[in-house]
């Protein structure tokens, strides 16, 4: 009995010698594949390294459309730029319903009265030949280059006000061309003339982003380029659109003002340009009203008169040179 009992044991303590060798040596379940197969099965890191490679891949590929979406925009506007520069762009930056033909009709129409007006006036030829080129070149495009700036200095200071009407529009739930057409009834001119045409586009089915090219060519303003990247990118590839234009509404303001400052800084600049521009047909009229007969040769004379267009020339370049000192642009 005895001998079969050490019999016994020593059967089990062999066995389960032989079960724990095979189970270190067998290839079951480590510790590292079981914590593998545990995070697996709940979605660990393998699902997480996953999903961030994903993430990632749209990320660039979100990158790579906003690229080329500026490329494309940046190409239309040189395209812009070069037809806005022609008459007919620069008549509707304007705002004017003229057309180049009624331009250069009313151009030559002043040329004439101002070169029969100096010859009536019995002065030399070439000051009334002069006369009519200032007159029918010079003075109409100043006049339309002061009309297109002024439009668009008003443009720029109500912009801003826009911007914030379709931040909260959007944030109150309106779609963006409901809010488009708030800005084109309640804004003031000319931010509200130019949504009311893109409003109209809209409405009888041009794009959104084609819209904006034609309001860009018609304003052609750095503010007006920031809006339409802003929206044609949100369109493409997606984001937050109030948050998007609250920061350019910011960024306009923010402009607004150092533009603003700057023009302060410069004024003392520009007053005394305006006198120094102004100080030798001022003494010449005063002495004139004192003392005609010191003046007489001047004006009646063909080298009084020579001399005079010549002053007029070199005072006109000095102003366009004073003028491009202190025009601070931004």
């Amino acid at each position: 009995m005895g001998g079969d009992l050490v019999f016994i044991l020593a059967a089990v303590c062999a066995f389960v010698a032989v079960a724990a060798a095979g189970f270190a040596l067998a290839p079951g379940d480590s510790g590292r594949a079981r914590k593998s197969r545990v995070a697996v099965a709940a979605g660990g890191p393998v699902q997480r390294g996953q999903r961030k490679v994903a993430a990632l891949d749209s990320a660039a590929q979100k990158r790579r459309q906003i690229q080329e979406t500026l490329k494309d925009l940046e190409a239309r506007q040189k395209a812009e730029r070069k037809k806005s520069m022609t008459l007919k762009g620069r008549l509707e930056q304007a705002g004017l319903k003229a057309t180049p033909l009624h331009f250069w009709m009313a151009s030559g129409g002043l040329a004439v009265v101002a070169f029969g007006g100096v010859m009536v006036a019995g002065l030399h030829p070439a000051i009334a030949v002069a006369a009519a080129i200032v007159a029918g070149l010079g003075l109409p495009r100043w006049v339309l280059g002061v009309m297109r700036k002024r439009r668009q200095a008003k443009f720029t200071s109500h912009f801003a006000d826009a911007l914030d009407i379709i931040v909260r529009g959007i944030k109150s739930g309106l779609p963006l061309s409901e809010c488009l057409k708030v800005i084109a009834r309640e804004s003031e001119a000319p931010v509200r003339q130019e949504f009311e045409l893109l409003v109209e586009g809209l409405s009888v089915g041009v794009d959104l982003d084609e819209g904006l090219r034609r309001m860009t060519a018609r304003m052609p303003l750095s503010e007006l380029s920031f809006f339409m990247i802003v929206l044609v990118i949100q369109q493409k590839t997606g984001g937050n659109l109030s948050e998007a234009l609250n920061n350019l509404s910011g960024v306009l303001r923010a402009r607004k003002m150092m533009r603003e400052k700057v023009q302060a800084l410069s004024s003392e600049a520009k007053a005394s340009a305006f006198i120094i521009g102004s100080l030798p047909p001022g003494v010449a009229i005063m002495v004139s009203i004192m003392s005609p007969a010191y003046m007489d040769p001047l004006f009646n004379t063909p080298i009084g008169q020579l001399m005079l267009m010549g002053g007029a020339l070199w005072m006109g370049i000095g102003i366009v040179v004073m003028r491009g000192m202190i025009n601070f642009k931004m």
